[in-house]
C-alpha cells in the first residue's frame, strides 16, 4: 500500500513540474503515453527502447532577444578543453550588479534558451565587475515604483531564479565579491557555491523592513539548518567566504587573487570535472535529486528509479560499457 502511494505521488509530482523526460533527453516534450511510461517504471516492470521512442526532440538555440541584453548579462560558450560551459556574466557596473527590470527580464529569457540547448553542459554565473557579485535589488528603481509594481517585480524576479534552480545542467555560482538579498538567493538557486575568503553574503532584507522574497526564506533553511537560516534573516547578518563555508552555504573557499577572480577561476576547474560524464545521466540525477529531496524517502526512492530507467536505453550508457572494456576514455554524445 505504501508503496503503491509512493509511486503516484512520485508520477504526480513529476507530472507538476513537468516530466522526467522533458528535463533527461535536453529539450523534449512529453508524449500522451508519458504517465504509462513512467507508471511502467514504478511498477518495476523497465522501460522498452520503444517506450522511450515516443518522446520528441524540440531543440533550439538562443533566440536574437536574448543576444540583445549581453550588455547588462553577458552569455560566453567556452571551446576547447571547456568545450560545454557556459558562463553568464552580470555586467551593471554603475548599480554594482543590483537587480532591474531589464536585468531579469534578460536573466528569464536566457534561461529559456539553454534549458533546451544541446550544447551546454554545465553552467557558471558570475560578475563582470570586480568586488561585487550582485548587490540585490535595484534600490533606486524600486524606490521608483509604485507598490503594485514592487509585487510585480518580485514575482518576475522569483521566477527567473527559480528556472535557474531548474535549469537541467549543473549550475554553479562563482562568488567573487558582495551577495546581498538577492543576489544570495540568485546564488543559492546554483546547484554548487564556490566563494573568495573576502566576498560578503547575507540575506539583510529585514533591514529594510521586508523579508527574501526570491526563494531566500525556503533555500536558505534547505541549505544550512531551519535554526541557523532563522537567526541569519532574522540578524540580517553578512559573512565572509570563511565562515560561509564552516556553516555549508558555499562548498568551496578561496584565496582571492589579483585579478579578483579566485572563485570564478575554481568554479572553472570544478565545471571541467562535470563534462567527461554522460549527459543524460547528470541531467536526470540532477532531477532525481532535486525533487528527491522535496518528497518522503519512499517516493524518492520512486523517483529515482524513474530516473534510472530513463538511461538503460541510450547509446552513452552503451558507450561506457564498451570504453571501461576497452580502456578508454568514453565519448558521449547525449543519446
Amino acid at each position: 500500500m505504501a508503496a503503491t502511494v509512493a509511486m503516484t505521488s512520485a508520477l504526480s509530482l513529476v507530472q507538476r513540474r513537468g516530466g522526467l523526460a522533458a528535463v533527461a533527453t535536453t529539450g523534449t516534450s512529453v508524449s500522451s503515453s508519458f504517465s504509462s511510461w513512467f507508471l511502467d517504471c514504478l511498477s518495476l516492470r523497465g522501460l522498452a527502447p520503444e517506450r522511450c521512442s515516443a518522446l520528441s526532440s524540440s531543440t533550439r538555440g538562443y533566440s536574437s532577444e536574448v543576444k540583445a541584453g549581453e550588455e547588462e548579462l553577458r552569455v560566453r560558450y567556452l571551446d576547447d578543453e571547456h568545450k560545454g560551459i557556459v558562463v553568464l556574466g552580470i555586467n551593471r557596473a554603475h548599480a554594482k550588479n543590483a537587480l532591474n527590470k531589464n536585468l531579469v527580464k534578460m536573466m528569464s529569457k536566457v534561461m529559456e534558451a539553454l534549458k533546451t540547448d544541446k550544447r551546454v553542459r554545465t553552467v557558471i554565473f558570475r560578475s563582470e565587475v570586480p568586488g561585487v557579485f550582485c548587490a540585490g535589488a535595484d534600490l533606486k528603481e524600486r524606490a521608483k515604483m509604485h507598490s503594485s509594481e514592487v509585487s510585480s517585480f518580485v514575482s518576475k524576479a522569483r521566477a527567473a531564479i527559480n528556472e535557474m534552480a531548474n535549469l537541467p545542467v549543473p549550475t554553479i555560482a562563482a562568488i567573487d565579491g558582495i551577495a546581498l538579498g538577492g543576489g544570495l538567493e540568485l546564488a543559492l538557486a546554483c546547484d554548487v557555491r564556490v566563494a573568495a575568503t573576502s566576498a560578503k553574503m547575507g540575506l539583510v532584507e529585514t533591514k529594510l523592513a521586508i523579508i527574501p522574497g526570491a526563494g531566500g526564506t525556503q533555500r536558505l533553511p534547505r541549505t544550512i539548518g531551519v535554526s541557523l537560516a532563522k537567526e541569519l534573516i532574522f540578524s540580517a547578518r553578512v559573512v565572509d567566504g570563511e565562515e560561509a563555508k564552516s556553516i555549508g552555504l558555499i562548498s568551496h573557499v578561496v584565496e582571492q587573487n589579483e585579478a579578483g577572480d579566485a572563485a570564478y577561476i575554481r568554479a572553472l576547474a570544478l565545471a571541467k570535472e562535470f563534462l567527461p560524464q554522460g549527459p543524460v545521466a547528470m541531467r536526470v540525477a540532477k532531477l532525481a535529486i532535486n525533487q528527491g529531496m522535496e518528497v518522503d524517502l519512499l517516493t524518492g526512492l520512486a523517483i529515482e528509479e524513474a530516473c534510472y530507467a530513463q538511461t538503460i536505453p541510450t547509446k552513452d550508457r552503451i558507450e561506457g560499457l564498451l570504453a571501461f572494456k576497452e580502456k578508454r576514455p568514453p565519448r558521449y554524445k547525449g543519446e
